[in-house]
């Protein structure tokens, strides 16, 4: 007889542990539905970005062939440098177009991260304030600091190191 009440007493336990999983999972289910919703609404978004920003794509400008590479440490401009920002800011010009210019700095990996994030800032900040002392509007222009981030070229070697010290202007319309 004992036996027999342990018995019914364990089968009606298990059947209200059943029912309480039951609600615990339909809960989680309801919230893993939502999330999944989210996470595509999101991918969707960003695709259509990509998108959008592939349709905006005019071209690039890279300030790092061996007239105008940054020397180490040093965000000053060559003349060299001038010279293709010059014809660059004459070419905006002449094409009359409403553009949008991100430029972009870049630094080889020697040094500290914190510090090529900063010269990368100031590459990018030297070409910015040229190209509005040769009339484009300061409205028209970002600046990003990569740092080390993305290099062009191996870092271990003196030429990889120079590739990698540059400034990149990407043109959107």
């Amino acid at each position: 007889m004992g036996g027999l009440l342990l018995a019914l007493g364990l089968s009606a336990s298990a059947c209200a542990t059943k029912g309480f999983v039951n609600e615990q999972v339909a809960v989680v289910d309801g919230r893993v539905t939502q999330v999944d919703g989210t996470a595509r609404e999101a991918l969707d978004r960003a695709k259509s970005a990509q998108r959008l920003a592939e349709g905006k794509f005019l071209y690039q400008v890279v300030l790092s062939d061996d007239s105008v590479k940054f020397p180490v440490d040093q965000n000053a401009l060559s003349p060299e440098a001038e010279a293709r920002l010059a014809e660059l800011a004459q070419r905006l010009a002449s094409e009359n177009r409403n553009v949008y210019l991100e430029i972009q700095g870049f630094t080889d990996s020697s040094g500290d991260t914190a510090y090529n994030e900063k010269l990368g800032a100031a590459r990018a900040e030297a070409v910015r304030r040229y190209l509005n002392k040769s009339g484009v509007a300061l409205n028209r222009m970002a600046t990003i600091s990569y740092g080390e981030e993305s290099p062009v070229a191996p870092n271990d070697n003196p030429d990889g190191r120079a590739q990698n010290r540059r400034v990149a202007i990407v043109v959107l319309s």
